[in-house]
């Protein structure tokens, strides 16, 4: 997508980011050769990285973004707090050290005091960051913390630090330019979290007195006057909710991802600020001409399963509608319907950005909003964010960055789709069959149609179709019987009947199917005399439903996967086996032929988007097998690892 936007593109290298994004030479040699007079490094690779900003320099080009100086100061996080600790700001208990030895670093923990969290100190975005309960965990993440941060940012170091339990994470946007002026753009509210990753974000944050607010935005500003700072930058705290003391954590030398809700309720452009600063002009504002006004939240969209551990979801976006945008309404993405959401990079497929009056208004409007992005082809967070933005406690603003954990039981309940979702999705597909029949001749006789039927399907003639259909979220299969009753002023008639093992129901129904928009599908739909409207994607063997409730996924059962259902679902969930959770690459094969092995025993350690999980047996018993190596690309769900396991 930004190729296609672009008037100029250069290619700097294969899709791997450590052979192109992440080599300096190959972006500054595109600037020179485009002619450019400066280089935006944007939100993440190069955009905290002092050497390449000094390349830059050195190149006459200008680096939108802090000078070399402050990025390495604030970049490594065992400096920063250094820095802070002497100009003032509170720093939180821990160990940032040079002194990387295994055994020390465990030493200093167990000084500490579990819980400790272990960070890169070259980090950000949640990786290399791990939370370790326990001495006899502490291993284990040090070295997977180590992995991670080599990974994604060429170096191993780690800190470590005391573990507050139920932290906020607020962070405050100051600006600086280099006429010694610095200002404070308010605070934004980025606890909500999985995985040490944000999933949304709010501003201002909820629940902090204006005095509290002054204070942290001082404290700011005097956080980046301590490194001579310019530029867009965001100084993140943790905020101990139980004595409301705030801690420096680390500094982020570059604009944020979630900048737009400091944007929408400051009423300023901080990439135009940027540019002005980057030219050798004044902040065009004062800091008590900055203020504030209503209320925004961000949400991340990203490419995961939330029902499996939040596991990134590589994959085609075979279907992508989004919300109509307005003042109040941004969409910010870089793929379109068609493009790959590709293992190499970040999941993230769009932010969804909302501003409101009030808070609770943001958030009811973030919802509707979340209900119009229609995604299909891949799996997606966005029903879990629609029960996210809804759940009371969040509204009331009690938030942390353990609020998914604990509330992980109603966030990701798994619900049974009620009468009138199964017979919209059995009239969509009817419906959908009876124009492509009109309009293509297809033979639905065909066992291989996603819609093969054990009756076949005549326009205008009484029939009885019967179709098995299984809800994708909750795994429930029903069996269907659809009578055709005729065709209305303008809507086909039909009783549709379904059963499971539990429920038995008989439906009137009356709906029609706008044919109209290609792959754009959008059905009106009467149920015992209710009226509902959706709009439907069909995806090979699977009808998509998307309502004010959010999406639902129906897929049809085949004649010839029927015999196959039971077996594959028992195979899936064998413990003997240890198959990958996602599409991911093989980073480390832990055993070998024959090893015996524990409940718990880390088998492999795969890395996606970034980010490293390890996979661990079930059972005890023997190595059988092992059907991949370091370095292997892997499918979701392929077998990996055979156990014999012990009787």
């Amino acid at each position: 997508m930004h190729v296609a936007m672009a008037d100029q593109a250069v290619r700097v290298g294969p899709a791997q980011s450590a052979h192109s994004y992440l080599l300096k030479d190959r972006i500054v040699n595109a600037a020179i050769k485009t002619n450019s007079q400066a280089i935006h490094p944007g939100y993440g690779f190069l955009s905290e990285n002092a050497s390449f900003a000094q390349y830059c320099q050195s190149n006459d080009l200008i680096f939108i973004g802090p000078p070399p100086n402050a990025i390495e100061s604030m970049g490594i996080k065992s400096k920063s707090k250094e820095i802070m600790s002497e100009a003032g700001v509170p720093v939180i208990e821990g160990y940032h050290g040079k002194d990387q030895n295994s055994d020390f670093l465990q030493h200093e923990a167990n000084k500490i005091g579990y819980p400790v969290m272990i960070k890169a100190i070259k980090g950000g975005g949640g990786k290399g960051m791990k939370i370790v309960s326990k001495e006899s965990e502490f291993f284990e993440n040090l070295m997977s913390a180590k992995r991670e941060s080599l990974s994604s940012f060429g170096d191993d170091s780690v800190l470590i630090e005391k573990y507050i339990q139920q932290p906020r994470h607020v962070e405050v946007q100051v600006f600086a330019d280099q006429h010694k002026n610095c200002v404070y753009l308010f605070e934004r509210d980025c606890s909500v979290q999985r995985r040490h990753q944000k999933v949304m974000e709010e501003a201002p944050a909820p629940r902090l007195s204006e005095s509290l607010r002054q204070h942290l935005g001082e404290t700011a500003v005097r956080a980046a006057k301590a490194v001579g700072y310019e530029g867009a930058g965001t100084v993140e705290f943790i905020f101990d909710n139980t004595t409301n003391m705030f801690y420096f954590m680390e500094m982020n030398t570059r604009l944020q991802v979630e900048h737009p809700v400091t944007e929408m309720i400051t009423g300023v452009d901080l990439v135009e600020w940027q540019i002005k600063v980057a030219e050798g002009e004044q902040l065009p504002l004062k800091q008590n001409e900055i203020k504030l006004r209503g209320h925004s939240v961000q949400a991340r969209i990203y490419a995961e399963d939330p029902y499996n551990n939040f596991l990134p979801a590589a994959g085609n976006l075979q279907y992508l509608d989004y919300p109509n945008v307005s003042d109040d309404v941004r969409v910010e993405t870089g793929v379109r319907q068609g493009d790959d959401v590709s293992v190499h990079y970040d999941p993230m497929i769009a932010k969804l950005v909302v501003w409101s009056e009030t808070r609770s208004d943001a958030f009811a409007k973030l919802k509707n909003n979340l209900a119009a992005f229609n995604i299909a082809g891949l799996s997606t967070n966005v029903q879990f964010l629609m029960s996210l933005c809804a759940h009371p406690e969040l509204l009331k603003g009690n938030v942390h960055t353990g609020f998914i954990e604990q509330h992980k039981n109603v966030l990701l309940s798994k619900y049974l789709p009620n009468t009138e979702l199964i017979s919209q999705a059995v009239i969509a597909l009817i419906l959908y069959e009876e124009n492509n029949t009109i309009s293509t001749n297809i033979n639905t006789n065909d066992p291989y149609s996603p819609f093969a039927t054990q009756t076949g399907f005549r326009v205008n003639h009484n029939y009885v179709q019967k179709i098995k259909l299984k809800h994708n979220l909750c795994g429930e299969i029903y069996d269907v019987k659809i009578e055709y009753c005729g065709v209305g002023s303008s809507n086909s008639r039909f009783n549709v009947s379904f059963k499971n093992k539990d429920t038995e129901i008989e439906s009137n129904v009356i709906g029609s199917l706008d044919t109209s928009s290609p792959n754009r599908f959008h059905l009106t739909c009467v149920v015992d005399g209710t009226l509902y409207k959706s709009n439907i994607a069909f995806i090979e063997n699977s009808v998509h439903l998307f309502n004010k409730d959010g999406k639902n996924e129906f897929i049809v059962i085949l004649p010839f996967d029927e015999k196959t259902i039971d077996s594959n679902e028992q195979d899936t969930g064998s413990n003997s086996t240890i198959l990958a959770p996602t599409q991911s690459t093989v980073e480390r094969v832990n055993v070998s032929l024959g090893d015996d092995i524990r409940i718990g025993d880390p088998i492999v350690v795969l890395t996606a988007m970034k980010m490293e999980y390890v996979v661990k047996a079930q059972i005890e018993g023997k190595i059988e097998k092992i059907l991949c190596k370091e370095g292997d690309s892997v499918r979701k769900g392929e077998l990996l690892v055979k156990i014999i396991p012990i009787n």
